[in-house]
């Protein structure tokens, strides 16, 4: 089930928002953990005992770890096996058909893939999971006694499926007390539709266009052609992710949850460090947190860092899907963060603004086709034609066709990327406001439902991870 469907937005959210506001407050918690697992397992039943699994465990040993927090020794066995267990259903059910493709290369072996169908949102979840009882270990966290109240949090259905990734300590308090009122319901309302009207109006609109492109033969790629597929995949993935974290944080805004922000307008950045600061924040804090570090950040010299540094990115990549390009684009930002750490940022300081901005832009929209595309041949003939070594040209005219069809879509989207809305709009006077934005409101929620009820393009991007 998605969010940017007729089925949740007019039957299972309403009957949610209704069970939940009925139910007196100390069965609260029950209702969501009912309402997660259904949602959960609306399209795969079966998986719902993986996810009652997953929470088990980490309740369990959670507990475990806070009985035996003065003996650190057994608390760290413990630790160490509740992480081998969750990375072990990571792996198995996300990465067994690529390892076993891989090992079969060689003469020796033949592992048969299962062909296993990967439960939806399992990277989300494991993190989210996972990071409890590491901090139950460090003693950010006191142990969560209520079964119900830990389930709840870890299938919380508004980030279950695609972030933002939600860490326990950030919602402890919620989750054993919310406040609810009318205001934040109401603002909970207009960040859903706002990332609704993201989702629907724009990042289906141009994902055609990508699409379009990406199924070409590498011989008809023209120049003009591959940067125009590219740069609507750009605004596709950004309208699309970013939509469905507004969603998630205005649904938990209307269930008394504040979630933190996951997106910062990434695509005004300057360097490919503020970009990761500001793009898929939960994700880069987690690692931060839980694997750089540990592992020591940059606090043991120079050469450790970018040890570091490649780890977690390498990490970053293979956690996105069980496909080799996706360690490739892990280990490719990995190579410019660490040039811009040891001497590029310094450089960059006597750069023009704009030169900043594009050097930024290209290293991006190269690594979305790294990210995109499912094999190294397929990436290295999208670049190739990208800089002009395709073959077919600067461009033909269906590039330009395409241009003109979709050029009111990438102006909208290109100016809907940027901070410029949010400053304009502060500046309207409170009258204005109070009128203009339900107004706004209201007409995206027409709008996007009548895209809805028409719509066989609906895809969710970070569903697959």
């Amino acid at each position: 089930m998605v969010f940017s469907s007729i089925l949740f937005l007019f039957i299972y959210l309403p009957v949610v928002l209704a069970i939940y506001y009925l139910a007196p407050s100390r069965f609260r918690n029950l209702v969501l953990f009912v309402v997660n697992l259904v949602f959960y397992g609306w399209g795969e039943p079966v998986y719902i005992l993986l996810m009652l699994f997953s929470i088990t465990v980490n309740y369990v040993n959670g507990l475990l770890i806070g009985r035996f927090s003065k003996n650190r020794r057994r608390a760290r066995l413990i630790l160490v096996l509740n992480v081998v267990i969750n990375l072990g259903l990571l792996g198995f059910f996300k990465y067994y058909d690529l390892i076993a493709e891989t090992l079969s290369l060689l003469p020796f072996l033949d592992i048969k893939p299962m062909g296993l169908t990967l439960p939806i949102g399992i990277s989300f979840y494991t993190f989210q999971t996972m990071s409890y009882p590491i901090d139950v270990y460090r003693g950010d966290v006191a142990p969560q006694r209520s079964y119900i109240s830990f389930g709840t949090f870890v299938a919380l259905f508004p980030q279950l499926i695609a972030g933002p990734i939600v860490r326990y300590k950030d919602i402890a308090g919620q989750l054993n007390g919310r406040t609810h009122s009318v205001s934040r319901f109401a603002s909970g309302v207009e960040r859903f539709i706002i990332g609704l009207g993201k989702k629907a109006l724009i990042a289906n609109s141009i994902g055609l266009l990508w699409d379009n492109y990406a199924a070409m033969p590498a011989g008809e790629l023209t120049v003009l052609g591959s940067w125009l597929g590219i740069a609507a995949f750009t605004l596709q993935i950004y309208f699309d992710f970013s939509g469905y974290s507004d969603m998630a944080i205005g649904l938990g805004k209307m269930l008394g949850f504040e979630f933190h922000e996951n997106f910062d307008h990434p695509y005004v950045s300057r360097s490919i460090t503020e970009f990761w600061r500001r793009w898929h924040i939960s994700l880069g804090a987690w690692f931060r947190d839980y694997v750089y570090i540990p592992l020591g950040g940059n606090r043991r010299g120079l050469g450790r860092q970018i040890f570091n540094i490649s780890v977690v990115w390498a990490l970053t990549g293979i956690w996105h899907g069980a496909n080799w390009t996706f360690l490739l684009w892990g280990l490719y930002y990995a190579v410019f963060l660490i040039l811009e750490k040891v001497c590029l940022l310094r450089s960059m300081e006597s750069w023009p603004s704009p030169l900043r901005h594009i050097y930024t832009l290209v290293i991006v929209m190269v690594g979305w086709v790294i990210f995109q595309l499912d094999d190294v041949a397929s990436v290295a003939n999208y670049v190739r034609a990208m800089f002009g070594f395709g073959g077919a040209g600067l461009w033909v005219g269906t590039d330009l066709y395409q241009l003109r069809s979709y050029a009111l879509t990438l102006v909208i989207g290109c100016v809907a990327a940027l901070p410029l809305g949010q400053k304009l709009y502060s500046r309207l006077p409170d009258k204005v406001k109070s009128i203009a934005a339900p107004a706004a409101i209201l007409a995206a929620l027409i709008v996007a439902t009548s895209y809805m009820v028409d719509a066989t393009y609906n895809p969710f991007l970070y569903f697959r991870f």
